[in-house]
């Protein structure tokens, strides 16, 4: 048997862990953010019933298109919500062509620093009010929901999705996190459908990769619901696709949906592509969007039917603004990426529509 030898006073590793952090703060567990904001049963039919027809059209079931439509971020609750009466008498006008879902996005990944959304720092001052953040984002998807209109929002945090998932219709996992094996296994699991970005560079493979990954069973850990550490086995995500979003060129073109789903294909995988019209593929200029909006409408209207949706940055007003302290903000305008404004985005949404009929009567 070993033998220990007694030391006279506590080992001391103070010197060797936790060197670089500054404090270590209280986080509300899930579960009681779940009992202070539950799911109303009208709420909990939304989100299955969305997922299940996002699905449907993921898997040729239903020739609508997808359009994944919103602020590039949320910053306010009460600019949010005008957006979200205003887009969904679009939705409910446009249902039979489009199936809407809010661009509700809270984390905000950035090149170097910056304010990282409105869960991380939900005053825009660096308080890193993170409990409150969280609150106050699950707040945000039950008033979005209980108008009737399915949410979207990117997963970047891995502990994040366990205060809101169970409110999301749609996910998406960003370019610079395609390639994370942690975010892959958190697809995995997942409840909503998922969509992976090509890389930054505009490479494919990494998210055809993703798919692939996502759609397996793995193990890892996470926290459970009432905030415990956890293994977590998963089943694998069947509802994964990819998101055209551009690198160093633009990659929303035919050719470029040809090559994308010619990989696929060589992967086993559904032949199937949502477009994102902003970032690279509009060159980050906004306005930008409309145009290639249009061209991909086209490209539906003359029969794809393996462009099954679409990404749109869009706020109340167009454009962006920088975050000043002191300094009030202007009314509906992005802190983030610019946005075109939904004055712009409804004849947008009415083009597309137009496509997908167009697209309907000729098969």
């Amino acid at each position: 048997m070993p033998t220990h030898t007694a030391h006279p006073s506590t080992h001391d590793t103070t010197r060797i862990d936790d060197t670089r952090i500054g404090a270590v703060r209280p986080l509300i567990t899930p579960a009681l953010l779940d009992e202070w904001l539950p799911v109303p049963d009208a709420t909990l039919a939304l989100v299955e019933s969305s997922r299940a027809a996002i699905s449907r059209v993921l898997h040729g079931q239903d020739d609508r298109l997808i359009v994944v439509v919103g602020p590039c971020s949320i910053h306010d609750h009460s600019q949010a919500m005008e957006y979200a009466r205003q887009l969904k008498v679009q939705a409910d006008a446009l249902s039979d062509d489009l199936l809407v879902v809010m661009r509700v996005y809270f984390e905000k990944p950035r090149t170097t620093v910056g304010w990282k959304g409105y869960i991380n720092d939900p005053h825009m001052d660096g308080s890193f009010a993170i409990n409150e953040g969280l609150e106050m984002a699950r707040s945000l998807l039950l008033d979005v929901l209980a108008l009737g209109l399915p949410v979207g929002t990117e997963f970047l945090d891995l502990l994040s999705p366990q205060f809101i998932s169970d409110l999301v219709s749609w996910g998406a996992i960003g370019a610079r996190t395609t390639e994370s094996q942690s975010h892959r296994q958190l697809a995995s699991g997942l409840s909503c459908p998922v969509g992976f970005k090509n890389g930054t560079d505009g490479g494919i493979k990494v998210a055809t990769d993703a798919i692939q990954a996502a759609q397996a069973a793995h193990a890892f850990m996470g926290m459970t619901k009432m905030g415990q550490a956890a293994i977590f086995e998963t089943r694998g995500n069947n509802d994964c696709h990819v998101i055209l979003r551009g690198g160093k060129q633009t990659n929303y073109g035919a050719d470029d949906v040809n090559a994308t789903c010619s990989l696929l294909k060589g992967a086993g995988l559904y032949e199937q592509v949502m477009i994102d019209v902003s970032h690279a593929n509009s060159s980050k200029q906004h306005l930008r969007q409309i145009t290639v909006a249009g061209e991909v409408a086209g490209q539906i209207a003359v029969g794809d039917t393996r462009i099954t949706g679409i990404m749109i940055e869009s706020h109340l007003n167009e454009g962006r603004q920088d975050i000043v302290p002191g300094q009030s903000l202007q009314h509906g305008v992005s802190v983030t990426d610019a946005c075109i404004s939904m004055a712009q985005t409804v004849p947008v949404l009415e083009q597309l529509a137009k496509a997908v009929r167009t697209r309907r009567q000729a098969r």
